[in-house]
């Protein structure tokens, strides 16, 4: 077993939220914690709810067990309010810090104004005839209005959902047109690697394309505070004209009532819609937040996201805590990469937040902010989006902070949350995340659902039933797609999609996913997106993408074919890039992009992505015989685009 790369003091470790939560149901290391936790599920939950500060009536019951994992119900007849849970500290203190790229725009909103603020959208949106249940989305910087939107939402019970302004129409239109969403709230432009880039143009497409809109609200951001040519559209300050601010008003709710909906990354078609339960998520985070974590009141929680991303939602609800958000929008490396380590030392940031893709490119550059900046009050570094590879673990240690919590996480838009996470008590690993989350019973598995041990790869899955599992797919009849997205693979367990092992220390190392979906720099993207943009290229017949594993993270690698006698050259690559670029977003731009003869299909007619992937990856690819032309395998064999 490796040396560890970092241990906790025993003053640090026994000053932990973890150690007296877990000294005060009678457990004295993180091991009995946990096997407490899933062997007792009600009684931990039950002592979370207690112990972590949940605002609302528990009920009686905590746990009905399901027939299966899915059915399995948590605190049926518990009711709160998500926002009143967030919103429960009060005071001046600030809960929010904003800073744009450029440091332009600063504000800083303490929680009785940002109380105040919730109550003020509550009230507008009230008047304009949102209720339970309708939906209100946004496409929006991760500036404050968007969190006051959510809060305001959640305080009446209307389903909340979000994108960045970087997805293009198509991307946008194909989430929210699916959850007919009654109020969409937008910015006018934003700044990203110091452009502004207009909004209203695209706003006005993306308000045609969704009927269901009584109102589009442009928040003014770095435009010039219009609302361009988009019909019917009215400013923030027009909506909000009339209503005074005012403390909001709890609409007390089941523990299983909606609060947001995310999307899949959308590999096979659209984007799934995943409904996630309003106590659930809110129980999970605040799990992760308070004892992984260590966040305390008074904190500064930072985490580079955008409103796209499950990140943007697990930061949220760092409110429930007592933290400070510290808010950030732009590019990590403009005017270049000390950007967000500027941001550390002016804000006073605790948690910071990132994903291994920054941290690999942190450690290919020849920056040390070890020795240009201060960074005294960063107590955690967490990582996640992709896998943070051993070297990227020194790279933190040796050129960010030495006596750090480096804390590489693992989850998933799935269930909004982690299913392995930090330990603040613990010794971390270099290429280790340290544990399983509390609650939940992890395991690496065949493809059978049998345990293969440490130092085997197998499906990561968990065995036991959780608060934060989505409440379905919106739209789904029987929840069919629901069950069969994480239950189907093998019954009886969740199966999150990911390759993992354990290791020697008994932690966890995460392989990549072991299904089609992308996922470079960190951000999940499906196939399905880039597909769509790729069939608009005039001399392009198909296309097949894949992901190709390159120095721990994922590139996003194209190969098309073309009408006959056409050769892939500069400009038709810069056309296919740009055709992505705008019609999906940044991130689904293809990193390389080669010309084959045929891409293999199965006899049903459909294009094999892992198929081709294996090939790439030197992996056997097995079940040939279901290829129609399995011969066209043999084109992606060490193709001149992978190097």
């Amino acid at each position: 077993m490796a040396d560890p790369i970092w241990s906790p003091s025993p003053e640090r470790a026994a000053a932990s939220n973890l150690a007296a939560f877990a000294a005060r149901t009678g457990h004295d290391s993180y091991e009995s914690l946990h096997a407490w936790s899933v062997d007792e599920p009600a009684a931990f939950w039950s002592a979370a709810w207690d112990e972590l500060g949940v605002v609302g009536d528990k009920g009686e019951t905590v746990l009905v067990e399901g027939a299966t994992l899915a059915e399995a119900r948590f605190f049926p007849d518990a009711t709160l309010n998500v926002a009143e849970n967030l919103l429960a500290h009060r005071g001046t203190e600030p809960a929010m810090v904003f800073r744009s790229e450029d440091d332009s725009v600063q504000r800083t909103i303490s929680r009785d104004e940002l109380r105040l603020q919730v109550g003020r959208f509550q009230g507008a949106m009230e008047r304009a005839g949102v209720g339970v249940g309708d939906r209100v989305v946004v496409w929006l910087p991760n500036v404050p209005e968007a969190y006051a939107v959510m809060l305001a939402a959640a305080a009446i019970g209307a389903p909340f959902s979000s994108t960045s302004p970087d997805f293009g129409v198509d991307g946008v239109v194909d989430r929210f047109g699916q959850i007919e969403p009654k109020l969409l709230f937008a910015c006018d432009a934003y700044l990203y690697g110091g452009t502004v880039h207009d909004r209203l143009a695209p706003l006005a497409e993306i308000r045609a394309a969704l009927p269901t809109l009584e109102h589009v609200i442009v928040v003014p951001f770095f435009g010039d505070g219009g609302t361009g040519d988009v019909p019917d559209a009215i400013t923030l300050n027009s909506f909000l004209d009339g209503v005074e601010p005012r403390e909001p008003a709890f609409n007390p709710l089941p523990f299983d009532h909606p609060w947001y909906i995310l999307f899949s990354s959308g590999t096979t078609g659209k984007p799934k819609c995943i409904v996630h339960r309003a106590g659930g998520v809110l129980l999970k985070h605040v799990v992760e937040h308070q004892l992984h974590c260590d966040v305390r009141p008074g904190d500064r929680v930072f985490y580079f996201t955008t409103a796209g991303w499950m990140m943007w939602n697990w930061l949220a609800s760092g409110l429930a805590a007592g933290a400070t958000l510290v808010l950030y929008d732009g590019s990590p490396f403009h005017p270049d990469g000390n950007r967000l380590f500027d941001l550390a030392d002016a804000t006073d940031i605790t948690l910071f937040g990132t994903s291994a893709k920054f941290i690999e490119a942190l450690g290919k550059s020849d920056l040390s902010p070890i020795e240009t900046h201060d960074l005294s009050s960063i107590r955690t570094l967490t990582s996640t989006g992709s896998t943070l590879v051993p070297e990227g673990f020194h790279t933190v240690h040796d050129r960010i902070k030495a006596d750090i919590h480096l804390a590489s996480i693992s989850g998933g838009t799935d269930l909004c949350g982690c299913l392995v996470a930090g330990d603040p008590t613990s010794l971390v690993f270099a290429g280790e995340i340290q544990r399983a989350t509390l609650g939940l019973d992890i395991d690496v598995v065949d493809e059978l659902g049998n345990p293969v041990g440490a130092g085997v790869r197998g499906e990561l899955a968990c065995r036991n039933a959780f608060p934060s599992m989505p409440l379905g797919f919106h739209n789904d009849p029987g929840d069919a797609r629901y069950h069969a997205a994480y239950f189907e693979r093998i019954p009886g367990l969740w199966h999150q999609g990911d390759f993992a092992e354990w290791t020697d220390a008994g932690g966890i190392v995460i392989h990549g996913r072991s299904d089609a979906t992308l996922n470079p720099g960190g951000v999940r993207i499906g196939t399905a997106e880039i597909y769509r943009q790729v069939d608009k290229v005039p001399g392009v017949v198909e296309a097949i993408v894949i992901g190709q594993q390159v120095e721990g993270d994922t590139r996003v690698v194209l190969f098309v074919v073309l009408t006959e006698g056409r050769v892939l050259d500069d400009a038709l690559v810069a056309q296919i890039k740009g055709e992505v670029r705008a019609g999906a977003t940044p991130r689904h731009v293809p990193a390389m992009i080669g010309q084959v003869a045929e891409i293999p299909r199965t006899r049903s007619g459909k294009i094999v992505e892992l198929a081709v992937r294996a090939v790439v990856h030197g992996d056997e690819v097995k079940n040939t015989e279901a290829l129609a032309n399995p011969d066209a395998l043999e084109h992606f064999r060490n193709h001149p685009a992978l190097s």
